[in-house]
């Protein structure tokens, strides 16, 4: 038997669990995904114990996505977004990798929205959104990234080829753009709250916004409203989720088994 799993803290909210092991059972896999929550102070010692224990891959939640980099060997991408979210046992070393990236891409590819050539205005300079902006750069977007505080958000954009950036005086730039990504917890935690004013939002724009607790955020119904296309969180979830699945396993993930099991455990929460 393989075992994958998510190494974070906490971790019992995952919704991870259920998504991958349908993912399994779908395509015949003999595999478990297990999560496991070590004290920061511990993190090297239990990467290294799954090593040596044999476990295929793991992905990496908060607090540890930055803390990982200097523990795995880290390819390009999660090297340039300063963070690993997915770890494969099975090479020589084991090997960080960032799927966010991808699954902010292949979300609005799942819609039929295309990057290249869009303008895209990302609300956040987090983790999140350096994840999201260095995705929709390297897709061919031009990206401007708008944050609470215009000077971490300048630091990212330094970083992003061609990116510019500002404070959220700056949001009115979404009137001029294609794509817009909230990549901050606005909405998640007010459920009424949008960090987009509505009057910023029109018909030729497509909206992804990451939080998924709640899947309807106000930022999407908004959005919706002005007769854009809107993206919900669980896609950006689902979709590296999958990114993962593929990475580990060289398999096609089972795509809608995986959807319909994460939006299942998302109705009961």
């Amino acid at each position: 038997m393989q075992v994958y799993g998510l190494v974070g803290n906490p971790v019992g909210h995952s919704l991870s669990p259920p998504m991958h092991e349908a993912a399994y059972e779908h395509v015949g896999l003999d595999a478990r995904y297990v999560s496991f929550e070590p004290e920061p102070s511990a993190l090297a010692a239990a990467l290294d114990g799954a090593d040596a224990l044999g476990i295929s891959g793991l992905n990496v939640t908060i607090p540890f996505k930055q803390d990982v980099l200097d523990l795995v060997d880290s390819d390009p991408l999660a090297t340039r977004i300063g963070a690993v979210n997915t770890i494969d046992f099975g090479c020589d070393e084991p090997t960080g990798h960032n799927t966010d990236a991808a699954g902010v891409t292949r979300a609005f590819e799942r819609h039929d929205v295309a990057l290249d050539g869009a303008t895209a205005v990302v609300v956040g300079a987090g983790g999140a959104g350096r994840a999201v902006a260095f995705a929709l750069a390297d897709a061919g977007a031009s990206v401007h990234i708008a944050n609470r505080t215009a000077e971490t958000a300048v630091e990212l954009a330094d970083a992003v080829p061609g990116a510019t950036a500002g404070g959220l005086d700056t949001l009115d730039r979404i009137r001029d753009a294609t794509v817009l990504v909230n990549a901050t917890s606005v909405g998640m935690e007010s459920p009424d709250e949008s960090p987009v004013p509505a009057a910023h939002l029109h018909s030729d724009l497509a909206v992804l916004d990451a939080v998924y607790t709640p899947l309807e955020t106000r930022l999407l119904r908004d959005a919706a409203d002005a007769g854009a296309v809107t993206i919900d969180g669980a896609w950006m979830l689902l979709l590296q989720g999958v990114e993962a699945f593929e990475l580990w396993t060289g398999l096609d993930a089972p795509v809608e088994k995986m959807n319909t099991a994460l939006r299942t455990r998302l109705e009961r929460h």
